[in-house]
């Protein structure tokens, strides 16, 4: 079963929740008998804070915000906190759950500008609520328990500028140098994809270049000009690799993909393919079009559908 990143999020929540809950429970019962003594609070954080895991600072605020400890870190404490409202921080905007533990949304920290998030812990004295005990985190420190979040392979359409859509029907293709070479360019292409190590190409038709990626160096690019895509010559550059198994597109689909792209972008001159993509280990395509919409879809999804699809009867 494919999950949406959203619950990948909500499990690294429920999980970090688990571990944090009970240790600033019993830190928050240790400042009761404390509590408005700045001194007395900073001793406890500061003996307490290595029980809290993976802990940046903590700190000690009243129902309203208002700061009454300094900032307790590993370190030791950090000056320059106490007396700080916090009351409009995105996790004082939050409502603490009868239970008295709030693991509030990320937000990015005001100071750091990293992504960071706060556990809230309510100080009880009996029914009467005394404040609250704050604990930073920053989410770089945190371990990521689940699996790596895997793209799912549904169609997705993205809107993209209004303003490009709004005069869409006001302009026409113009032809570009890949245009008037086509085939030649993208059989260029297919050997690259199928026979030379290469498992993601982003296609420019307007602008007549490809970004290519491949699996011997895959952390850096590289840019197949004009010139290059109408020189078969180009492909003595890169060796011959042959096609990975792991490969989620069929090596003799490729082919049909780069047709069908092709036809995308020359039937119509109006709504037409501007750029394009094919991963063949996400097995997935990308399509946007001169009205600034993308699409993202499964290659063989893509296969299916015909020009009557994209542009309806007339195209």
């Amino acid at each position: 079963m494919t999950h949406s990143w959203q619950d990948s999020i909500y499990q690294q929540r429920a999980e970090l929740a688990e571990v944090l809950r009970e240790p600033l429970a019993q830190l928050a019962e240790k400042c009761v008998p404390i509590w408005g003594d700045r001194l007395c609070i900073n001793q406890v954080l500061r003996e307490e804070h290595s029980s809290i895991p993976f802990c940046n600072f903590l700190y000690a605020v009243t129902t309203e915000g208002k700061q009454i400890s300094d900032n307790v870190g590993a370190k030791g404490i950090q000056r320059g906190h106490y007396g700080r409202n916090r009351s409009d921080r995105p996790y004082m905007q939050e409502t603490v759950p009868a239970w008295g533990f709030l693991l509030s949304d990320a937000y990015i920290s005001h100071f750091s500008h990293h992504p960071a998030l706060t556990a809230l812990q309510v100080v009880r004295n009996h029914s009467e609520t005394l404040g609250f005990i704050g604990a930073n985190f920053m989410l770089r420190d945190l371990p990521v328990t689940s699996e790596l979040y895997e793209e799912p392979g549904d169609w997705r359409q993205i809107k993209g500028d209004p303003a490009i859509r709004g005069t869409v029907f006001q302009q026409s293709r113009s032809e570009s140098p890949m245009d008037r070479n086509i085939e030649q360019s993208l059989s260029i292409l297919e050997e690259f994809l199928t026979k030379r190590g290469v498992f993601q190409c982003q296609i420019h038709f307007s602008s007549s270049q490809a970004i290519i990626w491949m699996m011997d160096d895959p952390f850096r690019y590289r840019i197949l000009d004009r010139e290059a895509l109408i020189d078969p010559d180009i492909c003595l550059v890169y060796p011959s690799h042959p096609y990975d198994s792991g490969a989620q597109i069929p090596q003799n689909k490729i082919s049909k993909i780069l047709d069908n792209m092709q036809t995308l972008r020359l039937s119509d001159e109006t709504i037409y393919l501007r750029t394009a993509s094919i991963n063949i280990f996400n097995g997935m395509v990308s399509l946007t079009f001169s009205c600034d919409g993308s699409h993202y879809m499964r290659h063989d999804e893509f296969l299916q559908k015909n020009t009557s699809f994209w542009f309806g009867e007339v195209g």
